[in-house]
């Protein structure tokens, strides 16, 4: 025992004769100042946690070689110089020399035992995802109520460009469901979860939440609020606020006084506007909500002129009816006008800057000009991925696939669980041919939707156009529940599928049973009607239908002389009337109206709708033409489809035809 302490004294003798403390010292202050410093700069640089860890073991490393340079040299005047050996026994230097190396990891390894635990819980990642509120109002009604306070809670939050913030369709799924937080968290990538509640009773309004990390299911923290209605935007501020200062997410000036801003002071209005939201983020965009939603937010600007968000929501609206089934000048009109004042009320409002952007995109194909309207959208609505999604469909068809698939990645990223987004990012694939891909993507969207037709639909297409297989589309139909056919896109899904089967007298049949006055993608039904009879061979019935198909499209045309698509259905019954130059002349104009070159995604669309009639008129030449182009075009015809849909009947009859089919069958 006497042996042993005199080892010891002797260890520390030589220890402070070599001035090692002065070191330990030193490199403790030093690396406690490194630590301190990047822990606060870290965050700040955006740089990911274990970048703090990684310093903070490189530090722990380098003590018991600090403490080793520390024994064998000295600082003097002269320089650096190896410190003097004491005379003695040579196994007493190895001893202590073994002491000092074990001393010094036993005090790194105690201190990263206390550091890096603490470091790994230092900082929450700065991102979140706003569970559906729980409705606990009496009347069911207002349950939409509860989502519109989820939604202003999360457009407040992605204002904020230091957080990562989940859409608002990607939670809806986890509505009323217990699913295990971190599974969420997983799910949608995000280390914390808000969750919370609402009660309306007249005008009060009860609403709890609570903060929770993810990683762990801690609570970090909870509030209560009891206010009248006229309070919900105070409520909404003030939690955005507590949530970025618990996530220490930086708020500037800029993102803090558009939180703090009021959205209007009349309550109903405010009501209005939140039923038009839920409207425009159901999964199917069908024409019966757009409309609907269209309603409310008229609704909200009457109640109040000077609700800049009502008259965005509006404009929004306007765009994407004028897109979708109404492309008049009156349609134009209205949007242009809401755009604007909503603008004029409120300049500096992201949302009016993106409904103008969706303006000169949908209604002028201003490529330019709407890119210019997301970039100022995108500045204060870092975390929306209708912005990104906004950019990817514009990219697209100005032929910048890689740059297009890159910002729908990004809008998948803050929406995982929106099937539109997933649509439009499988859409991409599917286009340049990748059709695995594409497919495992409309898979996702399924299961982020499995109520809404739309991906079903998209995959069912897929799956013709990939391998020819039908089946995928049969199956998808016998899901449809008896008498949901929403604006009749169900029917003539069927029909589709029985053109493709040749069950020519059943699509006829059911075409027949089809809701009065419905079309198809701006085709009226007296269309597909006249193509049933010449598949047939009854030429004419055929003829009669096409005549009757002809004032239809002729109407349409006249409200919308410059759509693309109007000119394609006109083009389509000449050539069913055999008003050969008259057919070709309407589809040339579509081409014009609608060239590849300056839209790369619905241009060969035009294209292939050209061959058509070039098909149906007997320009054989010019349609095998256009074909050969469009197989290797991104988004134009596959060989699977012209093998199995009747339109090509005409040209199968010449060997081309065939030698196309062959030679591209086998590239594929």
């Amino acid at each position: 025992m006497q042996t042993q302490s005199l080892l010891m004294s002797g260890f520390l003798e030589e220890v402070k004769r070599r001035k090692v403390y002065r070191v330990a010292v030193a490199y403790v202050i030093a690396a406690g100042g490194i630590i301190q410093l990047a822990s606060a700069a870290f965050p700040a640089w955006e740089l990911p946690n274990w970048a703090l860890r990684l310093v903070i073991v490189l530090l722990l490393l380098g003590f018991p070689i600090a403490l080793i340079l520390a024994w064998a040299y000295d600082i003097t005047a002269q320089g650096v110089r190896a410190t003097p050996t004491v005379a003695g026994p040579r196994s007493h230097r190895r001893r202590n020399v073994i002491m000092l190396v074990a001393s010094g990891v036993i005090i790194s390894a105690a201190a990263g035992f206390f550091l890096l635990p603490r470091v790994s819980a230092h900082k929450i990642e700065k991102s979140i995802a706003v569970l559906p509120f729980e409705s606990l109002s009496d009347e069911k009604e207002n349950a939409y109520f509860a989502d519109g306070i989820q939604d202003d809670v999360l457009t407040n939050l992605s204002k904020i460009g230091d957080l990562k913030v989940i859409s608002r369709t990607s939670v809806m799924p986890y509505r009323g469901k217990t699913s295990n937080v971190r599974e969420i968290g997983k799910a949608l990538g995000v280390a914390t979860i808000l969750e919370g509640s609402v009660r309306r009773v007249g005008n009060r309004v009860r609403v709890n939440v609570q903060l929770i990390n993810a990683d762990t299911d801690e609570h970090l923290w909870a509030e209560d609020y009891d206010r009248d209605l006229t309070d919900v935007f105070a409520i909404q501020t003030d939690l955005a606020q507590k949530i970025a200062n618990e996530l220490q997410a930086k708020l500037s000036p800029t993102e803090k006084a558009q939180i703090e801003r009021r959205p209007t002071e009349n309550s109903e209005a405010y009501l209005a506007f939140m039923q038009g939201n839920e409207m425009c983020h159901r999964p199917d965009r069908f024409r019966s909500n757009t409309e609907k939603a269209e309603q409310l937010f008229e609704k909200a600007t009457k109640l109040d002129p000077n609700f800049a968000g009502a008259f965005a929501g509006l404009a929004w609206i306007e765009d994407w009816i004028y897109h979708d089934f109404d492309p008049t000048p009156a349609r134009k009109g209205k949007a242009r006008a809401a755009a604007e004042t909503a603008i004029r009320l409120q300049p500096d409002l992201p949302e009016a800057h993106l409904a103008l952007g969706f303006y000169h995109y949908y209604c002028e194909r201003n490529y330019q000009a709407a890119l210019d309207e997301f970039a100022i959208a995108r500045q204060s609505l870092p975390n929306s991925a209708e912005v990104y999604l906004a950019i990817g469909a514009i990219e697209r068809r100005q032929g910048k696939w890689a740059e297009s698939t890159a910002n729908l990645e990004k809008a998948a990223s803050l929406s995982p669980k929106d099937a539109w987004v997933l649509e439009n990012l499988a859409d991409n694939y599917y286009a340049n041919r990748n059709f695995e891909a594409a497919d495992k993507i409309f898979d996702r969207a399924i299961e982020a939707a499995p109520k809404s037709f739309s991906p079903r639909a998209e995959k069912a297409k897929l799956a013709v156009d990939w391998k020819g297989d039908l089946s995928v589309m049969e199956k998808e139909l016998t899901q449809v529940p008896p008498g949901v056919d929403p604006d009749g896109v169900v029917a003539f899904a069927r029909v589709e599928l029985l053109l493709l089967q040749r069950k020519f007298p059943d699509a006829l049949a059911l075409l027949k049973q089809s809701a009065q006055g419905v079309s198809h993608y701006d085709k009226p039904r007296e269309l597909f009607a006249g193509a049933i009879y010449a598949f047939l061979n009854d030429k004419q019935k055929a003829l009669s239908a096409f005549e009757r198909a002809r004032p239809i499209a002729e109407k349409a045309l006249r409200e919308s002389p410059d759509d693309a698509s109007r000119h394609v259905t006109l083009g389509l019954i000449l050539a069913g009337l055999g008003e050969k130059d008259a057919a070709i002349a309407q589809g040339k104009r579509a081409v014009e109206l609608l060239p590849e070159s300056q839209d790369a995604f619905d241009g060969p669309k035009t294209t292939v709708a050209l061959a058509q009639i070039y098909a149906w008129t007997g320009e054989t030449d010019q349609a095998l033409q256009l074909l050969d182009r469009s197989l290797s075009t991104p988004n134009g015809v596959t060989v699977p489809f012209l093998r199995l849909d009747p339109i090509w009947d005409p040209l199968r009859g010449d060997p081309r035809f065939q030698a196309l089919i062959d030679r591209y069958g086998a590239e594929t």
